[in-house]
C-alpha cells in the first residue's frame, strides 16, 4: 500500500489522468472518499438477511471486558463498528488500507474467539461477505483500487479447544441434521487446516488414545423421527428462505410478551430435538403432537395473511405426509450399516440386566487388580448375535499425567474421552461414581455393602493432561439418566474427606525441571487405560489450585510435674527412647537423639528455705538466658525432659572457682542448688537442656535464631516455661517461613491488582472526559464553519423565493414590477433618511436653546 503515500504520488501522471477522488496531493484522502467510507459503514449497519436478522448486532461495540474477562486476553487488537466510526468522524485514517484493515479484524476477531456454529461465528462469516461487497463497489466506482479492496491476511484461524463431551454431540448432531441442499443458507467456512492446532505444535497422538463419543445406535423408530425432522428442513419460500426457520426457537420474551401469553405451551424446534436426544418419545405419534402443537401455535398468534402462518400451514402437512411414509417402512430398513441392532431396554447378562447409565467394572487387560471404572453409554447386538455395550471410561489418578504436587481424594476417579467398545462379557462387575459434593453426605440406596464406590470431581483431557473441575454433574450422564436421580441413605454426620498426595509422586525424576515438556504415560494394551500414567513439575495453570498445606503434626502430650524424693533421679532420663523426632519450631523437626548415657551427671535435691521458690533464682538472674537471640517463639510449647534430650558429652565441666554461665548447676543442666524437701504442691523445678555439636548444627541459623540458645549458639530447652524476656510488641513466630511469605506475596499481589485497577479505572475517566472535550470541541467547530454557509444559503433561498413569487402574480411583466418595488423602495429608504436627519436637526436646535420637547418631537415623528 505504499503506493498511497504522498512522495509517490507526486511522481503520479498528471493531474486530470489520476482517479478522481483518492488521494489528494497532501497525502490525505479526498472528500469523496471520506463519504464513501461512511457509505460503507452505513452498508454493514443496515443490513438485513432474509429473516430480518441484523448478524452486525453483536459488533456495534466493543466487548465489555467485565463480561468476557478473558477475550482482551487471546484478542489482542479488538475491533467494533463504534471504533471504525469515530476515526471516520475524527478523519484519522491517512490511508485506506488502514480502513479495510480495521474492517477486516471485526470477522477474523470474532472468528479466532468464538466456536464454529456459534452465532457470533456464524454472523462474523456474513458480515465479513458484506465487507467484501461494499468495498467492490468503490472499486466500480473508480475511488480505490482492486488491491485495495481485498481484505488484508491477517493470520490464520486457531483450530478451537475440545469441548466437553455433551456439547461435542449436540454439534455433531445438528451437523447430522444438516442437510446439502442447505448450501444456500449455510456458507461455506474458512476454518483451520486439519493439521493446525492453537498455540504450540503438539506431539503426535497416540493410536490408542481413542477420544471420541458414544457410536450411534438408533432404534427404527428414533431413525424415523430424524427422517421427518431432517425433510421439513427442505423446504423453501417463494423468496428461497427456509420456512422451518421461523420455527427453530422460541420467541424472545422482552420482544414478544403477549406470546407468552397467549400460548400456553410453547415449544421449538430445538426443544423437539432436544427431547428426541433424550429418548423422551415413545412413538412417531408421540413426536408429531408435539411437531402439530408448534405449527399450532403459530397459526393461533399470527394473522392468517402473514408468511409465518402459510410456512406453518404447508410444513404442518408435509410431515404429516412424511410421517406416514416412514411409518410404513418395516424396520428390517433401519438397520444400521455394520449391523447392529439396537437394545433400548438393556442386556441381560448373568441373571442381571444391565443397561445405560449402569456403572460397571470392565476387565483390564493391563491389571486385573485394577479394573476400568466405567458407565455404560449404549447396548447393542451384532449381526451374530454377540451382544456389546459401549462405556466411557473414568481414569484412576495413577493411570493420569499430572503435576507431581497435586492431591486426590481417597477412591478418586476422573471422567476422561474415551468411549470405547466392550462384549458384555467383560463386564466384571457393578460400582457407582459419586459427584464430590454428594460423595460426603451419603451412600447409593439399595447398593449392595460390597461395591465399590468411587469420587469424581474433574474431567481429563488426554490431549493436554490437563485436569478441568466439573461445574454440572449432568453433562457428564447418558441423555436418558440425566434428569434421573437417585436415592441415598446418608449419614449421620457428613464425612470429612481430606485429600492425600499423588500416588505416583515418586515418579518425578531426579533432574525434571519446569520447562521440561509434559511426560507420555506407558500404554499396555489397545483396549486398556494405560498402564501408568506420569508426574512433571510444569507450572500450573493459573485456574488451578494450589496442593493444600500440609497439616502440622499434634505437638506430643506434656508430662505433669511431679515432685521426686532427694536423692532420687528423675525416671525419665533412664526410660527408652519416646519420641526421637520431636519437633523444635513449627514444622521444622529437630536430628533425632540417642538415649543418654547412665554416667550424665543428675543433680541431687537439697534444702531450702520456704520462703524462697526454688526458680526464683532462674528468675532473677537474666545471665540464664543469655545468647545469640533471647527471642521465644509463641507457640513453643514446653517440654519434660525425656530421652530425646541428651547432655552433650563435649560440654565443658565447671568447678567452683569457674562457675557456669548459669548459675551453680551442673554442666548441660540447669538446676536450683537448693530445693525443698518433698513437697507435692511444691513448683516443678526448672531444668534446661541443649542439643550436642552435631545436633545443633543441623538445624539451620535462621531456624535456631527463632528460638532461645545459649552464649554458643545452642538451642535450650526447658522443662518450665522459661521467664519471656521479649517485650510484648515484638513480632514472634506464628506461621512457617513459608506460609508468612506466600502471605505477603498474596497481599502484595492483591494490593498491585488494586492499584492497577484504580489506574485502570482513573485512565478510563480522564479517556471519557477528553473524549467529551473533544467532541464538544468538533462540534462547535463544525457549527462555526458550518454558520455562514447556512445564512449565505437562506439569503439565496429567500431571493430566489421572492423571484418565484414575482413571477407567479406578474406573469411577464414580474422584471418591471420588481424594479417598480425596487424604486418605491428607495424612495421610502431616502424619505426615512431625510426624515431623521431633519429630527437630528430639530434636537441639536433644541439642546442649543437649553429646551427640549420630547412630546413634540413624538407628534412630529408620528406626522413623518
Amino acid at each position: 500500500m505504499s503506493s498511497m503515500e504522498s512522495p509517490e504520488r507526486e511522481q503520479s501522471p498528471p493531474e486530470p489522468e489520476k482517479p478522481v477522488n483518492s488521494i489528494e496531493d497532501d497525502g490525505a484522502i479526498s472528500e469523496d472518499l471520506w463519504r464513501a467510507m461512511t457509505d460503507v459503514l452505513m452498508g454493514v449497519y443496515d443490513f438485513r438477511e432474509q429473516d430480518g436478522h441484523d448478524p452486525s448486532r453483536l459488533f456495534h461495540r466493543s466487548v465489555n471486558k467485565r463480561l468476557v474477562p478473558d477475550y482482551y486476553d487471546i484478542i489482542k487488537e479488538p475491533m467494533a463498528l463504534s471504533i471504525i466510526k469515530q476515526r471516520i468522524n475524527k478523519r484519522e485514517y491517512k490511508q485506506i488500507a488502514d480502513f479495510v484493515r480495521d474492517f477486516a479484524l471485526i470477522p477474523h476477531n470474532a472468528q479466532t474467539y468464538n466456536r464454529p456454529k456459534s452465532q457470533a461465528y456464524e454472523d462474523a462469516l456474513v458480515i465479513k461477505d458484506v465487507i467484501v461487497s461494499e468495498l467492490k463497489k468503490l472499486v466500480e466506482k473508480d475511488l480505490i483500487g482492486a488491491e485495495e479492496a481485498e481484505l488484508p491476511d491477517l493470520g490464520e484461524i486457531p483450530e478451537a479447544d475440545p469441548l466437553p463431551d455433551d456439547e461435542e454431540e449436540d454439534e455433531e448432531e445438528e451437523e447430522d441434521e444438516e442437510d446439502d441442499s442447505d448450501d444456500e443458507r449455510r456458507k461455506k467456512k474458512p476454518g483451520p487446516k486439519p493439521g493446525s492446532k492453537r498455540g504450540n505444535q503438539k506431539q503426535e497422538p497416540d493410536p490408542r488414545k481413542k477420544r471420541g463419543r458414544p457410536p450411534r445406535v438408533d432404534t427404527p423408530m428414533e431413525t424415523r423421527i430424524k427422517t421427518i425432522l431432517k425433510g421439513i428442513r427442505k423446504f423453501k419460500g417463494p423468496g428461497g428462505h427456509l420456512k422451518i426457520v421461523h420455527f427453530e426457537r422460541l420467541p424472545d420474551k422482552i420482544a414478544y410478551p403477549d406470546y407468552y401469553m397467549e400460548i400456553k405451551e410453547p415449544i421449538a424446534i430445538d426443544i423437539i430435538k432436544r427431547k428426541a436426544k433424550r429418548k423422551k418419545y415413545n412413538s412417531v405419534d408421540h413426536f408429531m403432537r408435539d411437531l402439530d402443537l408448534m405449527f399450532n401455535n403459530a397459526k393461533a398468534y399470527n394473522q392468517s395473511e402473514s408468511q409465518i402462518y402459510k410456512d406453518a400451514v404447508d410444513l404442518q402437512s408435509e410431515a404429516r405426509k412424511l410421517a406416514e411414509q416412514e411409518k410404513k417402512k418395516p424396520d428390517s430398513e433401519y438397520l444400521m450399516e455394520d449391523g447392529r441392532f439396537p437394545l433400548p431396554d438393556g442386556i441381560l447378562y448373568r441373571n442381571e440386566l444391565w443397561k445405560v447409565g449402569d456403572w460397571v467394572h470392565i476387565q483390564n487387560p493391563n491389571d486385573v487388580s485394577k479394573p476400568i471404572v466405567a458407565q455404560i453409554y449404549r447396548t447393542w447386538q451384532d449381526s451374530e448375535d454377540q451382544k456389546w455395550i459401549n462405556a466411557c471410561w473414568y481414569y484412576r489418578p495413577e493411570q493420569t499425567v499430572h503435576h507431581y504436587e497435586k492431591h486426590f481424594y481417597p477412591n478418586e476417579v476422573v471422567k476422561t474421552g474415551q468411549y470405547r467398545d466392550h462384549r458384555v462379557e467383560e463386564i466384571v462387575d457393578r460400582c457407582f461414581v459419586m459427584f464430590f459434593t454428594r460423595y460426603s453426605r451419603g451412600r447409593p440406596r439399595d447398593l449392595p455393602p460390597d461395591k465399590d464406590i468411587y469420587v469424581c470431581e474433574a474431567r481429563y483431557n488426554e490431549e493436554k493432561h490437563k485436569l478441568n473441575k466439573i461445574k454440572t454433574w449432568a453433562s457428564c450422564l447418558p441423555d436418558e439418566v440425566r434428569e434421573k436421580d437417585y436415592e441415598m441413605d446418608l449419614f449421620d454426620v457428613p464425612r470429612k474427606i481430606k485429600k492425600v498426595p499423588s500416588p505416583i509422586k515418586h515418579l518425578l525424576k531426579d533432574d525434571a525441571k519446569e520447562t521440561d515438556d509434559l511426560p507420555r504415560p506407558t500404554w499396555g494394551a489397545d483396549n486398556a487405560p494405560p498402564v501408568v500414567g506420569a508426574v512433571h513439575r510444569r507450572p500450573r495453570d493459573e485456574n488451578e489450585s494450589p496442593p493444600p498445606e500440609p497439616t502440622p503434626s499434634p505437638p506430643p502430650p506434656t508430662m505433669p510435674p511431679q515432685a521426686l524424693p532427694a536423692t532420687t533421679p528423675r525416671q525419665s532420663m533412664s526410660q527408652p527412647i519416646a519420641n526421637p523426632g520431636l519437633s523444635t519450631a513449627g514444622n521444622v523437626a529437630a536430628p533425632q537423639l540417642q538415649a543418654p548415657s547412665p554416667a550424665v551427671p543428675v543433680a541431687q535435691t537439697s534444702p531450702a528455705p520456704v520462703s524462697q521458690p526454688p526458680y526464683q533464682a532462674a528468675q532473677m538472674n537474666p545471665q540464664m538466658y543469655q545468647g545469640p537471640n533471647q527471642r521465644r517463639p509463641s507457640n513453643f510449647v514446653p517440654q519434660t525432659p525425656t530421652a530425646s534430650y541428651q547432655a552433650s558429652p563435649a560440654a565443658p565441666s565447671y568447678s567452683a572457682a569457674q562457675p557456669s554461665p548459669y548459675g551453680n548447676y551442673p554442666p548441660n543442666r540447669l538446676h536450683p542448688t537448693t530445693a525443698p524437701l518433698y513437697n507435692p504442691n511444691a513448683p516443678r523445678p526448672i531444668e534446661v537442656y541443649h542439643l550436642n555439636e552435631a545436633a545443633n548444627s543441623a538445624i539451620p541459623a535462621d531456624i535456631r535464631s527463632q528460638f532461645h540458645c545459649d552464649a554458643q549458639g545452642h538451642v535450650l530447652f526447658f522443662s518450665v516455661p522459661p521467664l519471656d524476656l521479649i517485650p510484648p510488641a515484638e513480632q514472634k513466630l506464628g506461621h512457617s517461613l513459608k506460609y508468612l511469605a506466600s502471605k505477603d506475596e498474596r497481599q502484595k499481589k492483591v494490593a498491585e491488582r488494586k492499584r492497577k485497577r484504580a489506574e485502570e479505572q482513573r485512565e478510563r475517566e480522564a479517556a471519557a472526559k477528553r473524549k467529551r472535550a473533544d467532541e464538544e470541541t468538533a462540534l462547535a467547530a463544525w457549527i462555526e464553519a458550518l454558520a455562514p454557509k447556512a445564512i449565505e444559503r437562506m439569503v439565496q433561498r429567500v431571493i430566489s423565493g421572492t423571484d418565484q413569487l414575482y413571477e407567479a402574480i406578474y406573469h411577464d411583466q414580474a422584471d418591471s414590477a420588481r424594479a417598480a418595488d425596487a424604486q418605491v423602495r428607495e424612495s421610502r429608504v431616502q424619505a426615512d433618511r431625510a426624515a431623521r436627519q431633519q429630527i437630528a436637526q430639530i434636537q441639536a436646535q433644541t439642546r442649543n436653546e437649553g429646551f427640549v420637547s420630547l412630546k413634540g418631537s413624538a407628534v412630529y415623528l408620528e406626522d413623518i
